[in-house]
């Protein structure tokens, strides 16, 4: 894989001043189309060997792009914020949002490389990790992403000349570490581990393009002539290419399950205030434990319209420490967020180890609201199962403690409620015309929602349906599952 670009490739001084005026005005010119039209981000990722060039091939790309719409972000060991964080973290908040161009170095490949050659990871793992890059580029270039992947290659004799001549420079010597020593040591094993990584993971919608690194005027235009091809490919398709999604089977009427939900238990003022104050009590010790452990925990609450979610959440927070959590309300996404990935803006407001991320509606927008309403294409909320799927087990992997929770009314009771809320002043701003639109596609909801439960009910994220007819018994269902989960997740045999 790597022979042709361990040969001599050479361009002369003389052509190379003649090309780079066109390809800097073709860049600038195709770059500028881009931004225009915002129909996408660039997603250009750049690995390779020790010194095949990395850096200055970023440094060729800010001059001769407009360096205004050009980020770069180097991912290194990760700091103390970004391990409080699942690993794809740091990649998520570094994702270019539709017109602009992200660099990335090294990114979610450099921890696969260096799992395999200095964390003692068996294959087995590598290929876990390859088959988790493959399902999040697919996911970035189904939303419409252009990710390029350039691997910078030297032969292993010309890498140790690369670095002998780096580090005989008072000018360049600084750009040669102990690591680059160390990885030229073990250049059999980057070689080997590295071919094995772009076999399995370039793909026609991520390809990886191989490129010689020994000669500067050789790199920089191929670079170059690769970024320049790949934008104008891209920007002649009319739509963003998408990954046909195949039909969702019907396997059983799922919507029974809802319709079948017993809504008769009802609990009377005292009982309930005295499962509340165990409830919430066991939580405010087990939240601390958690906190101590730096567990975080993530709380999802989705239901019909006026289910008593705001409700269910208020008795969650009295126990908590107010300066360990944080309640996010989700409501349409703003420019800046349809500028990203669909997962972009919750991915921003995941909680760092030890802390409490509350969702009053959530990701589940686009299977739910999004199908229902058509604000989703078919192909879009019909692959978002996995998505979502993906997503929350990074979390759970990662440690945190993922609940669930589906509030659930009769069509009666919300009815009932509406009117309730319209006859009082101080609730009447909880009532909008479409609340009332949304009632009309009452079975297209429940639809939506037991396929989201049959598809992402998993045994580390799973749903909780709660019927909320009795606010008092839902909120008790809510506490009383949220300290479960902790319990069994801090291994305590019962309330502290």
């Amino acid at each position: 894989m790597f022979e042709s670009a361990e040969l001599g490739h050479q361009i002369a001084d003389a052509k190379y001043e003649r090309e780079v005026p066109k390809l800097r005005e073709a860049l600038l010119a195709a770059q500028a189309d881009v931004l225009e039209r915002k129909a996408f981000p660039v997603v250009l990722l750049i690995s390779g060997v020790e010194g095949a060039g990395k850096g200055d091939t970023l440094h060729v790309l800010h001059e001769w792009m407009d360096p205004r719409h050009v980020r770069a972000s180097a991912f290194d060991e990760p700091d103390c914020v970004e391990k409080e964080h699942p690993s794809v973290w740091r990649f998520w908040q570094a994702l270019p949002p539709s017109g602009t161009t992200g660099v990335f170095f090294g990114a979610w490949y450099r921890e696969a490389i260096y799992g395999r050659i200095y964390g003692g990871e068996k294959r087995a793992a590598l290929q876990t990790r390859l088959d988790a890059i493959v399902r999040f580029e697919r996911m970035l270039t189904d939303e419409g992403a252009l990710v390029l992947k350039l691997w910078l290659h030297l032969s292993k004799k010309q890498q140790h000349a690369k670095l002998k001549e780096l580090a005989s420079s008072k000018r360049s010597r600084w750009r040669v570490k102990d690591s680059d020593w160390r990885n030229h040591e073990h250049y059999d094993e980057f070689r080997s581990v590295g071919e094995e990584v772009i076999e399995k993971t370039s793909t026609s919608a991520a390809p990886w393009i191989v490129i010689a690194g020994e000669d500067t005027n050789y790199r920089r235009l191929t670079v170059g002539r690769a970024v320049l091809d790949a934008i104008r490919t891209r920007l002649a398709v009319p739509k963003a290419p998408s990954r046909e999604t195949a039909p969702l089977v019907e396997l059983v009427d799922s919507t029974q399950r809802l319709r079948d939900l017993d809504q008769k238990t009802k609990l009377a003022s005292q009982e309930y205030e005295r499962a509340l104050a165990r409830a919430q009590g066991e939580i405010a010790f087990l939240s601390r434990e958690a906190s101590k452990k730096k567990r975080a925990a993530v709380l999802v609450f989705e239901g019909p319209d006026a289910a008593g979610k705001g409700g269910a959440i208020r008795r969650v927070t009295e126990a908590l420490d107010a300066r360990h959590y944080r309640v996010n309300a989700v409501a349409a996404p703003n420019e800046v967020e349809r500028s990203h990935p669909y997962l972009w803006r919750f991915w921003k407001n995941i909680p760092r180890d030890g802390e409490i991320g509350i969702f009053d509606r959530s990701w589940y927008g686009r299977t739910l609201v999004e199908r229902v309403e058509g604000f989703a294409k078919v192909s879009e909320w019909a692959r978002a199962y996995s998505e979502i799927n993906d997503f929350e087990e990074d979390l759970a992997a990662h440690g945190a403690i993922v609940l669930k929770f589906w509030l659930h009314i009769t069509k009666e009771e919300q009815l009932r409620r509406f009117r309730e809320r319209q006859g009082e002043g101080y609730k009447r701003f909880k009532i909008t015309g479409e609340d009332w639109r949304n009632r009309k596609k009452w079975e297209a909801y429940e639809k939506a929602a037991c396929d989201t439960f049959d598809r992402t009910s998993t045994t580390h994220a799973p749903w909780t349906v709660v019927a909320a007819n009795d606010k008092r018994s839902a909120r008790v269902t809510v506490l009383e599952t949220f300290a479960k989960r902790l319990r069994e997740s801090l291994g305590k045999g019962g309330a502290g």
